[in-house]
């Protein structure tokens, strides 16, 4: 008898003792960079978060290592150089994983550095095609799709609108310009034609004078414009009545989830490249949907559903490593296949990118009177990702 009872006392104090020796643990330490001025700095307390939401749900079901995860928030202006200045006191913090609000600007600035600062970035946010291609480095990583994947996507849809001729206008810095060119070349593959490519300086208030050179418009309107310069457009092109001269608009991070409310119906019936929904199949999928919107108080949205991807995808590169060291873990990640809330997903090793789902959704108003996205296709990564550029270079 008092060796069954020394037996269970000896468990339960194993038991009290595992939770405190995973608390005690020194932490994994991820940085997370924001911005604090300009159009963007309206929705840094989502990145934040959204960041903090995931490392919580990750910690609760054990962390890596038997340690924790840490979010270090970094605010800056939002140009390529502070971006620079912030991950640098980042790395000077012990980061090593850097993620959050990066521009393609941002990322295209911080990429040939980041073996330097020995870090890791596992991008959620930047779209621009170069860094899947001459900008590509063994320390860069990403879950978001890269605009060669939007185009890809819209075009089957931009078949199904019949038009031949098209009106864009974009973002005045990478990642619109580089969408741009790719979207010109689709609506020229199919025997199309852009009438007017416009760019708007990010920070644009008013944006009366694109307006007037699209008012004469072509069949279709795509719009790739970004936060507050995307609301601003939209109220404005309201004003005017402008989407109700074409037969389609199109947008590229334009009507986003997490701006709807903002932007009542002026871009109802616009249709919206977009990646994840909550509604998207998988157990894993509704575990993050349900843990997520009861420890934030709100439902995800698509950008918070990608950075939960880059933190999962961290953490296994981090198990199979069985090391924070960032060479280490740019070794595990490659190649390897990881349950995400997007389904197993591979991080392709050719270009360091995950092959993940992408679709296209249509602002309607919903059954409770609030506008809603409503999938219209989405179609699985291995169907509709390029193969790998041969211009990148990451071993």
């Amino acid at each position: 008898m008092a060796n069954i009872l020394r037996r269970g006392l000896t468990a339960s104090l194993l038991a009290l003792a595992a939770p405190l020796a995973f608390a005690q643990q020194p932490t994994i330490k991820i940085g997370l960079l924001t911005i604090d001025s300009g159009p963007f700095a309206t929705y840094a307390n989502l990145m934040d978060t959204g960041a903090k939401t995931a490392v919580e749900i990750l910690n609760a079901e054990g962390g890596a290592l038997g340690r924790k995860f840490e979010v270090v928030v970094q605010a800056h202006a939002g140009t390529p150089q502070s971006a620079l200045a912030a991950a640098q006191r980042l790395a000077q913090q012990g980061v090593v994983m850097i993620n959050g609000q990066t521009l393609s600007s941002h990322s295209l600035a911080l990429a040939p550095r980041l073996e330097q600062m020995n870090v890791l970035l596992i991008d959620s946010y930047a779209q621009a095609n170069d860094l899947g291609g001459k900008g590509c480095v063994p320390n860069y990583f990403r879950v978001n799709t890269p605009d060669a994947l939007t185009t890809r996507m819209m075009e089957d849809y931009v078949k199904t609108t019949g038009a031949k001729t098209w009106n864009l206008i974009s973002a005045d810095y990478a990642s619109g310009r580089s969408f741009d060119a790719g979207f010109t070349s689709l609506v020229k593959g199919l025997g199309g034609s852009v009438k007017q490519s416009l760019f708007a300086p990010i920070g644009t208030n008013d944006f009366g004078s694109q307006i007037s050179q699209l008012g004469s418009p072509a069949e279709a309107l795509m719009v790739t414009l970004f936060m507050s310069d995307g609301q601003s457009f939209a109220k404005q092109a309201k004003q005017f009545g402008l989407f109700d001269k074409y037969k389609a608009v199109i947008g590229n991070g334009f009507a986003t989830d997490f701006q709807l409310e903002a932007h009542g119906d002026n871009v109802l019936g616009v249709v919206n490249s977009l990646s994840w929904t909550p509604e998207l199949p998988g157990a894993r999928n509704a575990m993050y949907v349900k843990e997520f919107t009861a420890r934030a108080k709100r439902r995800p949205f698509y950008t918070d559903a990608d950075m939960m991807a880059a933190y999962e995808v961290f953490a296994a590169g981090v198990k199979k490593a069985g090391s924070t060291d960032p060479a280490a873990v740019r070794k595990a990640m490659e190649g390897l296949r990881i349950p995400t809330i997007f389904g197993t997903n591979e991080m392709r090793a050719a270009d360091h990118q995950l092959i993940r789902q992408h679709g296209m959704a249509q602002v309607v108003k919903g059954p409770d009177g609030k506008n809603r996205f409503e999938m219209r296709v989405v179609k699985q990564g291995t169907e509709i990702f390029p193969a790998p550029n041969p211009e990148c270079k990451v071993s």
